[in-house]
């Protein structure tokens, strides 16, 4: 079996520190606040007019957006990204809801977007409305592994935004951020 990138055909490369512009960081930065605003009051069905193709050809182009929203602690943005409705089953939960997840996730963000730690996305996958990623979080001194974790997405494209979301995280060495890292979290 063949090897290739995960990120072949993406807008740009998230599986190692390093790979990403500064002139494309901004415009993942910008682009994740273009989509932000598409998402509709009301789930979008799947239909003639939005098939599985065209969502998962968003949900393609949404993910670099995402991981550069993460690597920037801009929950503003990552916030944005979740449906009102978000069920969310991870070890901490089940969350039901965006605002019941949003203070436990908010350390989560602190953690893995801290100074001097980069996250990375080795595997990222793409099935319709689902998305599959794998992510570690390394330590840019010691090259310690901080945190990991195995993540399933329901992202209806940018017109639906993700209502359903399923996590395994693991933190190697932090569970709860501290109030200075916390500070560094936008909202």
């Amino acid at each position: 079996m063949s090897r290739k990138s995960y990120y072949e055909g993406l807008a740009a490369d998230y599986s190692r520190p390093g790979l990403v512009s500064d002139e494309l960081k901004a415009q993942m930065i910008q682009r994740s606040a273009e989509i932000g605003d598409l998402q509709e009051a009301i789930l979008p069905n799947i239909d003639a007019d939005y098939s599985l193709e065209v969502i998962e050809a968003e949900n393609r182009e949404f993910w670099p957006t995402h991981c550069e929203a993460l690597r920037q602690s801009r929950g503003d943005l990552l916030t944005k990204e979740y449906r009102p409705d978000l069920v969310y089953h991870c070890q901490d939960g089940p969350f039901y809801g965006i605002k019941e997840q949003q203070k436990r996730e908010k350390h989560w963000w602190a953690i893995i977007a801290q100074p001097g730690v980069t996250m990375v996305w080795p595997i990222v996958q793409f099935w319709g409305e689902f998305t599959h990623f794998e992510w570690i979080c390394l330590d840019d001194n010691t090259g310690e592994q901080i945190a990991k974790g195995s993540v399933c997405w329901v992202r209806r494209g940018h017109r639906g935004g993700c209502y359903y979301k399923s996590e395994q995280l693991t933190f190697v060495r932090d569970v709860f951020a501290s109030e200075e890292l916390l500070k560094l979290i936008s909202t």
